[in-house]
This record gives C-alpha cells, structure tokens and sequence, in this order.
C-alpha cells in the first residue's frame, strides 16, 4: 500500500495544513453600508501576516478606541487621513461607497459579493478592478482577471487600488525568504513534484525517466488517492 499523498494529507487536515490564524491581526471589513455612513482617521500603518498588502490602524469618528481597528487602505494613503464609508462618502482615494455613486471608469478594491458582507473581492496587494457600465439595479465591474462581473449596485467598494503594488517585482533570492513567506500561509514548503517521488508515494512516481506515464487529467469524482493533475479540466494545451 502506497503512502497518503499530499492531496489526501491537505485533506484529512492537521497542524502542517493549517493556517497560523492566530496571528492573525483582524478581519478586514468595510465599517459603514450603503444605508450608514461612518467616518475614522487613519493612525497608523502596520503589517499583518494574513496578507502581502499593509493595513491602516484607524479611529472610528465616536467610538471610545477600546481595541484596535484595521481597515484595508489603497496606494497613496497616509497616516492623518480620514476615510469613509457609506453613502455620504465623496469619490476620492481611500473613501468607500456603493457601487451606484461611483462613476463609469473610475478604479475600485475590495468589493462586496453582496451587499453588508465586508468586501470579498480585489483584496490582494497592488490589484484594482474598473467600473464599466450600469444596468438595472446591477452595475459592471472589470475585474482584474480581464472579465466582466456585475454586481448588486447597493455593494460597497473602495475608491484606489490596494497598497502594496510591486511586491512580486522583487525577487526572494534566499531560500529562507521563502520559508518565512510559506510559513505565514497554509501551505507546505518546499514541495517535491510527483515525478520525481517513488512509485508507491505518488501516482506519477516510478518509472525508468520522470513522466507521468498515464493522463494527467481525471475526473471530478475520482479518489483522493488518484485526484493529481488537472482536476476536470475542460481542456489541455496550449491556446493556439
């Protein structure tokens, strides 16, 4: 009997899998809605090991500042800034309001899949989506993938893009850069390719060269000691 793989270890779950949560410093969320307006001032800038984008340490406008709060900040936002969050917020960089008062062409983050959510979408590090067109009630997002996406136009955005643009233009250069970098994540590190394992460890292992030696793409349903390779993949190759 062969060895569990890593798909099936990922799977079962255990400390190596899983995320360091509790270093976690919060969960990002827009504080206002499209109904509610709420203003803070910006007062610091940290890093949180979540994330490869900075956030912003703000004081929300009347409430006693009995704990930390963090909010998700765009290119250009500094310390002594005040940010809103509603309806009431002007179209400028850091303000955050529904997606029906932001003009056609204007550059948005963190985006709500539903309106009251807390922002699901354009969340990672230097990425923005455009607003492209509204049409009854649902209004067009060019998401950063190139596609387009409608949401509900009571859903919240944030004028800018995210901070932290750049960062995947600087090279890691040192394998222990990495091994930090993995460690804050999910993810186990480093990782062996399925060719390169014996033939009782992986389903690509063995053989006289490293090949895979039968079809890397199988089916959605297959076991989870075969499931490697391209999972019901509509198609292979090369666009041509």
């Amino acid at each position: 009997m062969g060895h569990r793989i890593s798909t099936q270890s990922r799977g079962k779950g255990g400390p190596t899998y899983r995320a360091p949560s509790h270093q976690y410093k919060a969960e990002l969320k827009h504080f206002g809605s499209a109904l509610e307006t709420v203003r803070a001032t910006v007062i610091d800038i940290e890093h949180d090991p979540a994330r490869h984008t900075p956030i912003a340490v703000v004081k929300i406008e009347g409430k006693a500042a009995e704990k930390k709060e963090y909010a998700l900040i765009t290119e250009g936002v500094g310390i002594g800034q005040e940010l809103v969050w509603g309806p009431e917020a002007t179209v400028e960089n850091g303000n955050s309001l529904p997606l029906s008062a932001i003009p056609t062409g204007v550059a948005v983050c963190n985006i709500e899949a539903r309106p009251g959510d807390g922002g699901k979408f354009v969340r990672s590090s230097g990425v923005q989506a455009v607003i492209i067109g509204k049409s009854a009630g649902k209004v067009g997002v060019r998401m950063p993938s190139g596609k387009p996406k409608w949401f509900d136009e009571a859903c919240l955005a944030t004028v800018g893009l995210v901070a932290g643009g750049g960062r995947g233009e600087k090279p890691i250069l040192k394998a222990g850069k990495q091994y930090h970098k993995m460690k804050s994540s999910a993810t186990r590190w480093p990782r062996t390719r399925g060719v390169a394992m014996n033939v009782i460890d992986h389903p690509f292992g063995g053989g006289g060269h490293q090949h895979p030696g039968k079809p890397k793409t199988v089916a959605r349903g297959a076991s989870p000691g075969r499931k490697v390779g391209s999972v019901a993949a509509r198609r292979t190759g090369y666009r041509r």
